[in-house]
């Protein structure tokens, strides 16, 4: 059963538990850092964000894990379909346990960090985030520098969700804001890249919570425009118990379509024979959410600092097939850029 919580509250009671479990088509829960109990180690906070004109994208992460600080960037160039291609990068602080005073809401505040190797901010305006970057070392020195701006509509749904780990005083708070214009530009090595609201768009994970030691996650998301309409959706699931509510929406002209439990069925599993190359398939338990998906990159990613391990496929392609909005409306869509992806964490 999904929960819907429309009215305002406070996220966590004096237990550092949730008060209310469910979703909400708005971010109207109050987080407050102060009111977790337990060590900070396992506090994990995190702002993401991926922009794409689907020729070029970006993802950028400033996360504050409790025992590292994370700052990571990709640059994406799907230009020649044959043959696309990613450069990553990242810096890990040690222990900053709540040093980066990253924004209790997604709707105000800024992430701000700057120091001897980079400037990243995230900034929060009255019409969207602008999201700023300065890395000289990037890419074996052709350096990063972009400005962007997302035009967040306060009008439109986006999808947070409340969710309880099986583990007392574990939980994971979560906002998703797909479907944002976005403009300006990156620079690399010499080139630049412009985006514009036209054709650009970008997806904020806005990210707070007390984790388990170990997990795993399934997320997708695409935004984009479906014959000139705002459209997009967000899906996943390993997010704690999420008997009360799933992450899992349908976004189309600025409303969100709640959807049930979604499967993620990537050829090869169970653990370790994934073949994440091949083309996967999603299915939803109402029948609403019916896609093909043909991958054409996996950024793949591993961590392995002693106690410590993150495993990461975060796969991009075009999705495929037929959707069901809320009313019954059919909704085809065909070679629509997004990503999945299969995360693994000991953290």
């Amino acid at each position: 059963m999904q929960k819907e919580i429309t009215a305002p509250g406070e996220l966590l009671n004096e237990k550092g538990e949730i008060i209310q479990k469910g979703w909400a088509r708005r971010p109207v829960l109050n987080y407050n850092r102060k009111n977790i109990r337990g060590s900070a180690l396992f506090i994990k906070e995190w702002d993401y964000y991926y922009v794409t004109n689907t020729k070029y994208s970006l993802s950028l992460t400033m996360a504050d894990n409790g025992y590292m600080a994370f700052y990571a960037m990709t640059l994406f160039d799907f230009t020649d379909p044959a043959s696309p291609s990613e450069v990553s990068a990242s810096i890990i602080r040690p222990f900053p346990l709540g040093r980066l005073e990253l924004p209790a809401t997604s709707l105000s505040g800024d992430c701000l960090v700057h120091d001897k190797k980079i400037d990243l901010a995230f900034l929060t305006t009255d019409e969207g985030k602008r999201l700023k970057i300065d890395y000289p070392e990037f890419n074996k020195g052709k350096g990063l520098k972009a400005d962007l701006f997302l035009w967040r509509d306060k009008n439109h749904d986006s999808i947070m969700i409340a969710t309880p780990f099986k583990k007392r005083g574990k939980f994971y708070f979560n906002e998703k804001v797909n479907c944002m214009p976005s403009g300006g530009k990156i620079e690399t090595g010499g080139m630049v890249m412009e985006f514009e609201p036209e054709t650009a768009m970008g997806v904020l994970d806005w990210g707070r919570g007390v984790w388990t030691y170990e997990n795993t996650w399934y997320w997708g998301s695409a935004s984009g425009l479906l014959e000139g309409k705002p459209f997009g959706f967000n899906i996943g699931y390993g997010f704690g118990d999420t008997s009360a509510a799933t992450e899992n929406v349908i976004f189309y002209e600025g409303r969100a379509h709640k959807l049930e439990d979604i499967q993620f069925h990537i050829p090869g599993e169970p653990e370790g024979s994934e073949r994440y190359m091949e083309p996967w398939k999603f299915s939803s338990s109402d029948g609403r959410f019916e896609l093909d998906f043909f991958p054409v990159l996996d950024r793949f990613s591993e961590t392995s600092l002693a106690i410590l391990k993150s495993h990461q496929h975060q796969v991009f392609g075009n999705f495929s097939g037929r959707l069901i909005l809320d009313d019954g409306t059919p909704l085809e869509i065909k070679a629509f850029h997004g990503f999945a992806e299969k995360v693994f964490n000991r953290w």
